[in-house]
């Protein structure tokens, strides 16, 4: 696979960017992507949507007194709200400019993790969405502390139920051992004296706030550090310990560059990411810079998004509708929003299991026989065409396709590839075409296909 092509779907969702990246070089093209981003506006399908836990009750009592039926459509709408948030953030993600902060939002969002089978408002989910979109290139530790009053994560990790005299430990444990240092890396004891520190934090229609009557102002010890902490000066107190720069860095190269980072790899960007107080630029910067001198294609497994995307990018299918999109990703494990649990999809092999490959290679082949993502034929539906030269021998074809989509080079496959486009195919241009596209199918269906 051609590396701008490569890079293209590790920094995005598609190819689509490669021959920015070719033209501009990969270091200006970074310096595109990393572009302050405006604010986004509330969709107008969440315009009526309760923007609070009181106007959910209000709105859900009235719609109850109001009748069966209109209790119905309301709770119908609730649903479908939260299905056009979802496929409102597809749509985004493909037609941004800066597919790079779209992906960063995506890592984000399964490492702050707030699903909606428990935060059943889709406003508190788009305000999830936009502070990690604004702040997706910023500072770790700022972003930890935004999140922590973000009222998707407090509500999602029982923070509400945390108060003092009847401590939740939930938000205090999963700050560590999933948002910033991991297992291994702290006690049970600052579990229970972050508990009571973060006591009384709950929602508000500003974000989270400390409620005075059940705020817990004990004197604790946390990380050998002893005083009245809130949640600011627990996570400063977390970002001074010497593996703080460690469990996200593994992350962060886990989603861009190798499902298995060694230590030394980790350590020594987490190195420079302490050096550089944490900032996430700088750091993706450098990572991106430096490995893609290097020979690693095909270290990664592609998520299910990526997956699809690049299909649609490569067949040159326009517009492809976001509710089948996020129906296929749903199906392949990946839904938005809607992880199995706060530990968020696990990624790498976990993607390809005998049912979810069955799945994308069914899908490869519809897709490359005209169907539309669930195989449905709609009349007068053209068959997609890859892009080739029509003056090229098979060779030349079978190179370009490769170039196009293996990201791993199998000889083994040369013989199989030649026998579906032999030397003397047909040189009718509509058939010629049908030969290639029997080409492309056999290629996306294989297993170096899943590899980026």
């Amino acid at each position: 696979m051609d590396k701008e092509k490569l890079w293209s779907l590790r920094l995005g969702y598609s190819a689509a960017q490669a021959d920015a990246i070719k033209r501009k070089g990969l270091k200006a093209f970074l310096k595109e992507s990393f572009a302050p981003e405006t604010v986004v506006s509330l969709p107008d399908f969440l315009a009526e949507t309760p923007k609070s836990l009181l106007e959910k009750k209000i709105k859900n009592n009235n719609a109850k007194a109001a009748g069966e039926d209109v209790f119905a459509a309301y709770k119908k709408q609730q649903k479908q709200d939260l299905t056009d948030f979802k496929n409102w953030w597809i749509e985004r993600i493909m037609q941004s400019n800066r597919p790079l902060r779209e992906k960063m939002t995506v890592f984000w969002h399964n490492h702050f993790v707030a699903s909606s089978q428990k935060v059943q408002l889709p406003y508190w989910l788009f305000e999830h969405n936009n502070i990690l979109r604004q702040n997706a290139f910023g500072n770790f530790r700022e972003l930890t502390k935004m999140m922590l009053k973000t009222n998707a994560v407090l509500f999602y990790l029982d923070a509400t139920n945390n108060k003092k005299g009847s401590l939740n430990e939930n938000l205090s444990r999963e700050l560590l051992e999933l948002f910033t240092i991991g297992i291994g890396n702290f006690s049970e004891d600052d579990i229970k004296n972050g508990a009571k520190s973060l006591a009384g934090l709950g929602v508000s229609e500003e974000g989270g706030k400390y409620r005075l009557k059940l705020q817990d102002d004990s004197v604790v010890s946390y990380f050998g550090k002893t005083g009245k902490f809130k949640a600011d000066e627990l996570v400063d107190i977390i970002f001074e310990q010497p593996e703080s720069p460690y469990f996200l860095t593994r992350k962060i190269l886990k989603w861009f560059v190798t499902d298995v980072p060694d230590e030394k790899m980790v350590r020594y960007y987490g190195d420079y990411f302490k050096k550089k107080d944490f900032e996430i630029q700088p750091l993706l910067f450098k990572i991106f810079t430096e490995e893609y001198k290097e020979n690693i294609s095909g270290t990664k497994i592609k998520d299910p998004l990526v997956y699809i995307l690049q299909l649609f990018d490569n067949l040159n299918i326009d517009r492809p509708n976001p509710a089948s999109i996020q129906t296929f990703i749903a199906l392949q494990g990946m839904s938005f929003y809607t992880q199995y649990n706060v530990k968020g999809w696990a990624g790498g092999r976990d993607w390809l299991t005998v049912q979810t490959l069955t799945q994308r290679n069914t899908v490869a082949g519809w897709l490359c026989n005209g169907r539309l993502l669930n195989g449905n034929k709609v009349p007068d539906m053209q068959r997609p065409i890859p892009d080739w030269n029509h003056k090229d021998n098979n060779l030349a074809i079978i190179e370009s396709l490769k170039r196009q989509l293996l990201a791993v080079d199998s000889p083994d496959l040369q013989d199989d590839f030649e026998i579906i486009l032999k030397p003397d195919f047909s040189p009718d241009p509509e058939i010629a075409a049908n030969n290639v596209l029997q080409l492309f199918q056999f290629m996306v269906q294989t297993p170096e296909f899943q590899l980026v």
